[in-house]
């Protein structure tokens, strides 16, 4: 029997064997493509002569297939004879057609668009303009110099690309090995150390690929030696402004004259130094930097010394050095569960400071729902994402000299038997800072739900503004309180399960109610007998436009009140007149606006006593002024009639038999009558208010109406003494009763009113002068309500 032949010659074998080697260079291939999609090759800015044709680069990578479009100026470019697509995605402008005023033009901003089934990206944009030269706006002028002096010429030209600008001596290149010929890349001949040769027409020549321009000519005629005279150090030009992209050549001038000629020298006003790296000297003072960086801007000083002295002149110029956006931080493709946040962040640098755009398959992405942009726009964050969310995003960093961008992909992962969004969401204002938000539960997969999220936020602010609150599987209503009044808020729930979020719902939205105004505190002042004012502030969230006041008052004994009366919000004071000066009176104050009344404030207020003292009338006045004449026959009676009136007090007091402390006969007087000045005591008309008549007490004390006890001591805050109970006014027995020493406390109102009756009456009727109804012997004092 033969044996088996090795595997190794077997055929079956090699042809396995092959067809692993192209299975692995197949997946090989595939694996080493990157399935983002991206741009390998961007188009970038052209300068086309014009008639001829120009190809844009473009190319993509990514899961296949790719396909790429162009886009001119923002619009869609349709394919045709005068624009084709290559294959490799590249845009072929056969014969470029420049801006003529009429007609098509293929100048313009191109990009290239790439899409594949996972979404859509837009590449850098790309400047396409046509080459152009202008004629010479500034022509050189024709020179006469010394000997040994500088002659300087000077052409200007404009053109696409920038012209190469070189000089002629009568129609002959200029010499550029000859080191006392400088030419300077912005269009200047100088010539130093003059010699006779020098003198000739000179002519600039400009050339780019557009076309080739010569100047007028300039005649240079050198004088004979130069003087020996001593000239000052003098600056002829000096460096100008400059503003420049990195990577390019910055040239700044500084031509000097003087005797002995100066030496020119660089410095930068801030201190800093210039360094040595690609910086060179041009001529006798012009300073070049070649391939400039951001660093390198800031403010150059020329300065012209006189050799061995400190004579010198300055010059300055500013050097502005712009750089291309750039990332440092690129967006990176994410997958994140439904219901969940994505966040990007795209980072970029450039000068001046770039600005970033959010494009969403190609498409402006705005803040807005459940979009947010943050930090400058440096970080994109997706909130509850759902499968509308999965996209390619682009972060486009964009300044002055440039513009760069970057990609990532959005893939939402969603799980299966995840709850489907809470329905029926409903919310319903409940008060002014409350708003009651209603649900019923999905329709689908509602078993392994754990609990739902309320989403809350001001309908006016910003996503990111949004804030949350966990409400209980078995709940489907939440009561949200600490709303602002008057304020439209924005709603929506989701539910949860171990797995992830359900989508949201759809939002709804409610306004909590308007808040009526606080109660307006105020103050009453007694003006008469018969008038009062109400002084008060305005509350907050009252409006002149919809609000005001609702004033009402009613003697305490009464039910019905007067009023409303209505004042307008502008109002802070308010008169009320024709009172009964023996009532007290009940005042109410509230404010309203359109939301309705505010709570009311109330004050008491009496103007018992308040009487104008008058002339012709004069009350009773038991004091006399200590230095008042004592001579005087009138003064004699009103001392009698005061001793008669001690006497009285002193008899009196020692019938009651209670025990006081001794005070002045004059502290008798202060107790009887009202204070003078700033004095933080009330009126006799209080006084009599706390000790009316007994049917005054028995109308308040009945069960009509019953006054605030609180309310009627912040109204008549008498002195009750130290405090003892029950403290009436009364002579120690056993004590001299004179009317140079009294023992005094205060009486309850009931007996203090009519001892005071008695006693006025008593000491006026000495006096010989009748005594005033409804008048106490008192200038008419202020009641603070």
């Amino acid at each position: 029997m033969a044996s088996p032949r090795p595997a190794l010659l077997r055929p079956r074998f090699w042809l396995l064997l092959l067809r692993l080697l192209l299975l692995q260079l197949v997946l090989g291939s595939d694996l080493g493509r990157s399935t983002e999609l991206a741009f390998t090759v961007e188009p970038s800015d052209e300068i086309v002569v014009p008639e001829q044709s120009v190809v844009l680069g473009c190319r993509a990578e990514g899961t296949p297939p790719v396909r790429v479009t162009w886009r001119k100026n923002g619009v869609e470019l349709p394919e045709s004879s005068h624009a084709l697509v290559l294959a490799n995605g590249s845009l072929l402008l056969p014969n470029f057609r420049p801006e003529r005023g009429t007609g098509p033009s293929d100048e313009g901003d191109y990009d290239c668009v790439a899409q594949n089934r996972f979404g859509l990206v837009v590449s850098r944009k790309a400047r396409i303009q046509a080459a152009t030269m202008s004629d010479f706006h500034v022509h050189p002028q024709a020179t006469v110099g010394e000997e040994g002096g500088v002659a300087r010429f000077q052409c200007q030209i404009h053109g696409l690309p920038k012209p190469l600008i070189l000089w002629e001596k009568n129609h002959i290149p200029i010499d550029t090995r000859n080191d006392r010929y400088t030419l300077l890349p912005k269009g200047v001949l100088q010539i130093t150390g003059l010699r006779a040769e020098d003198s000739g027409i000179f002519h600039c020549v400009a050339s780019n690929i557009a076309s080739v321009r010569v100047s007028r000519g300039a005649s240079l005629t050198v004088s004979g030696s130069g003087s020996s005279a001593y000239k000052e150090p003098t600056i002829l030009v000096g460096p100008e402004n400059l503003t420049l992209t990195v990577h390019q050549t910055a040239v700044l001038e500084c031509v000097a004259t003087g005797n002995p000629r100066p030496i020119v020298s660089w410095s930068r006003l801030d201190g800093r130094p210039i360094g040595v790296e690609g910086i060179q000297v041009l001529g006798t003072g012009n300073l070049i930097i070649s391939d400039v960086t951001v660093q390198h801007s800031g403010v150059y000083v020329c300065a012209a010394n006189r050799p061995g002295t400190r004579v010198r002149r300055t010059a300055q110029g500013r050097l502005v050095v712009q750089a291309p956006a750039e990332f440092i931080q690129h967006p990176q493709s994410i997958s994140r569960p439904a219901g969940t946040t994505a966040m990007f962040t795209c980072q970029a640098q450039g000068e001046p400071p770039p600005h970033v755009t959010w494009l969403k398959n190609g498409q402006v992405l705005g803040p807005g729902g459940h979009v947010r942009l943050r930090n400058n726009n440096s970080t994109l964050t997706i909130s509850g994402i759902g499968p509308e969310d999965e996209a390619i995003y682009q972060c486009v960093a964009e300044n002055s000299a440039g513009s760069s961008q970057a990609s990532a992909r959005l893939t939402v992962l969603w799980a299966e038997g995840l709850p489907g969004p809470p329905r029926d969401v409903r919310a319903v204002s409940v008060s002014a800072t409350s708003v009651r938000v209603s649900w019923s539960e999905p329709l689908l997969n509602t078993k392994e739900i754990i609990g739902y999220v309320l989403h809350i936020r001001k309908a006016a602010d910003p996503p990111e503004l949004e804030y949350q609150e966990a409400v209980s599987k078995s709940t489907f209503q939440q009561l949200v309180s600490d709303l602002e009044p008057s304020t439209s808020y924005s709603f929506y729930i989701k539910a949860y399960t171990p797995r992830g979020a359900s989508l949201a719902s759809v939002p709804t939205l409610a306004s909590t109610l308007g808040e009526v105004p606080a109660p307006p505190p105020f103050s009453i002042r007694v003006l008469s007998s018969s008038s009062a004012q109400l002084l008060w502030e305005q509350p907050p969230k009252l409006t002149q436009q919809d609000g005001g006041f609702k004033l009402f008052y009613r003697p305490a004994s009464q039910a019905l009140f007067t009023g409303p009366i209505v004042l307008p919000g502008t109002l802070t004071a308010y008169n009320i007149t024709q009172l009964d000066p023996t009532e007290v009176y009940e005042v109410k104050l509230l404010a309203y606006n359109q939301h309705g009344d505010g709570n009311a404030t109330v004050r008491f207020v009496s103007l018992r006593g308040a009487s104008e003292r008058t002339a012709l009338s004069p009350p009773c006045d038991c004091r006399k002024d200590e230095t008042s004449n004592k001579t005087s026959a009138t003064g004699i009676i009103i001392g009698i009639h005061i001793g008669v009136t001690c006497i009285i007090f002193c008899v009196l007091f020692l019938m009651f038999g209670y025990r006081g402390r001794l005070l002045q006969c004059k502290d008798v007087e202060d107790q009887l009558s009202p204070p003078q000045g700033p004095r933080n005591q009330r009126d006799l008309g209080i006084l009599a208010l706390n000790g009316m008549g007994q049917g005054d007490r028995g109308r308040l004390n009945g069960d009509e109406k019953r006054l605030d006890l609180n309310e009627l001591e912040q109204l008549f805050p008498l002195s009750l003494g130290s405090g003892q109970q029950g403290s009436r006014l009364v002579l120690e027995p056993g004590s001299p009763a004179s009317c140079d020493e009294t023992q005094l406390s205060a009486l309850p109102p009931d007996e203090l009113s009519i001892l005071e009756e008695q006693i006025t009456e008593m000491s006026c009727l000495a006096a010989g002068i009748p005594p005033q109804q409804d008048e106490v012997p008192s200038p008419t004092p202020t009641n603070e309500g």
